[in-house]
Parts: C-alpha cells; sequence; structure tokens
C-alpha cells in the first residue's frame, strides 16, 4: 500500500486568528496512510511551523526563488523557506505561469534550486482550455516536462512531486473527469518512466476543484498519488474530508 500525499494551497488567503483554528483542526486529524502537508502565504510560515511542530501534517510554501541568495529584492529562497521548517515548496502554479509570467525554463530553475536545499518541489503542470480543445495536451505537457528533464539529472527527478492541474480546472467548480485525468496521470508516468528507474516513487497528484464528493474517485486512479487542493483546504471540514477519501483510496490498492 503506497500512502497517498494531500497538500493544501492556501494561496493568498487567511489571517492570524483563521490561520490558527485551520492549523489546529487539521492538524488534529490524520491517518497513517495519508502524508498531509499545507502550502501557506509567507508571512504566515512562523505560524504554521509554531502549530504543526511534532504534529503528522508538514509545511510547505507556494513559490520560491531559483536564486539562492543575492540583490533580488523582494524575492525567498530556499534556504530561508527551510529555516522556517518548510518540506515542500509548489513551484510553476499555472495562477504563476499566467500571471507573473514565468516560462518553462524558470519553473525547471526554480524545482533545481529546491532540490539544492533538500525541499520537495512540487511541479504544476497542465494545459488550458484552448489547448486541451485544440488536442495539445500532450504536446503541452511534454515541453513542460522536458524542461525539467534539461535542468534535472534523472535522481533529482526521482525527488520531485509532480502535480497535473488543468488551468480550466482551477478555482471554475468545474473537475476534469476521471478519464481525462487517468490519461494524463499515465503520460506523466510514462515520461517518468523513460528517465527514472522507478517511476512509481514519484507522487503524481492532481489539482482542479478537488472537492470531497469527487476525492476519492479521483485519488482511486491507477496513477494518482493524492491531491493539491485549492479552496476546499480552507475549510477544516473539506480538507479533512479530502484526506479520509485518500486514506480510503490507499487502502483499496
Amino acid at each position: 500500500m503506497n500512502s497517498k500525499l494531500v497538500v493544501g494551497n492556501w494561496k493568498m488567503n487567511g489571517d492570524l486568528a483563521r490561520n490558527q483554528a485551520l492549523l489546529e483542526q487539521v492538524s488534529g486529524q490524520g491517518n497513517a496512510a495519508v502524508e498531509r502537508a499545507v502550502c501557506v502565504p509567507f508571512p504566515y510560515l512562523a505560524q504554521a511551523q509554531a502549530a504543526l511542530v511534532g504534529t503528522a501534517v508538514a509545511v510547505g510554501a507556494q513559490n520560491m526563488s531559483e536564486f539562492d541568495d543575492g540583490a533580488y529584492t523582494g524575492e525567498v529562497s530556499g534556504r530561508m523557506l527551510s529555516e522556517f521548517g518548510c518540506r515542500y515548496v509548489i513551484v510553476g502554479h499555472s495562477e504563476r505561469r499566467s500571471l507573473f509570467g514565468e516560462d518553462d525554463a524558470t519553473v525547471a530553475r526554480k524545482a533545481a534550486a529546491a532540490l539544492r536545499v533538500g525541499l520537495t518541489p512540487i511541479v504544476c503542470v497542465g494545459e488550458s482550455l484552448a489547448e486541451r480543445e485544440a488536442n495539445q495536451v500532450e504536446t503541452v505537457l511534454r515541453r513542460q516536462l522536458d524542461a525539467l528533464g534539461e535542468q534535472l539529472a534523472p535522481e533529482a527527478l526521482a525527488r520531485m512531486v509532480v502535480a497535473y492541474e488543468p488551468v480550466w480546472a482551477i478555482g471554475t467548480g468545474r473537475a476534469a473527469s476521471a478519464q481525462q485525468v487517468q490519461a494524463v496521470l499515465a503520460f506523466i508516468r510514462g515520461w517518468l518512466g523513460e528517465r527514472v528507474d522507478n517511476s512509481g516513487v514519484v507522487k503524481i497528484l492532481y489539482g482542479g476543484s478537488v472537492k470531497p464528493d469527487t476525492a476519492l474517485e479521483l485519488f482511486a486512479l491507477p496513477d494518482s498519488d493524492g491531491g493539491l487542493i485549492g479552496g476546499a483546504s480552507l475549510v477544516a471540514g473539506q480538507f479533512i474530508e479530502i484526506c479520509e477519501a485518500a486514506a480510503i483510496a490507499s487502502q483499496r490498492e
């Protein structure tokens, strides 16, 4: 039985009071079949670190610099994240790509920078609605993944997490069908299999309007190792239900 990984991405949400209540609730629930993490905004890393110390919930960040240090005003390095107890960092989220102009090469450099300091990058890949409708899904995914292959050696690729997030299903309430998701997860697994000795060691997550009522079907897919959860991770009850669905899916394998 392989453990699932469920990661909450708070995006630019939260305040100290609400965060504390949310962290206390999600850290009080758990199952050994599920690894859990929350990726919080930079100002709340210290709060999350303090609230989650000694619990089974890992801390993560939502972005980082491709540079280790230097004159890069406003940037945050992987080393800095490590000092706040981060285990994970999201890189290449579709919002970073579309709103802040991060290209495939930049995302790959960020993943490499994370690995250099012992962080596990959660590398996001995915296509837009226009690209899906033009039957370019595999072309887009291969371009994004090949950029990682150019930056990372096989042993480094084996230490990352990949999150498939169809851009058209993020924050829209419109989830991809299980068949659509599995087809892409299998494609990603195949790409990894060409470069990593055991592609099964690399967790592949799905992200895109995952809800408690859809989580079990998505997590039970043959190549699904869990989920990257957006809006539902801000509601303790929903996040806990999603983690419970991941536990059930793990136990069925």
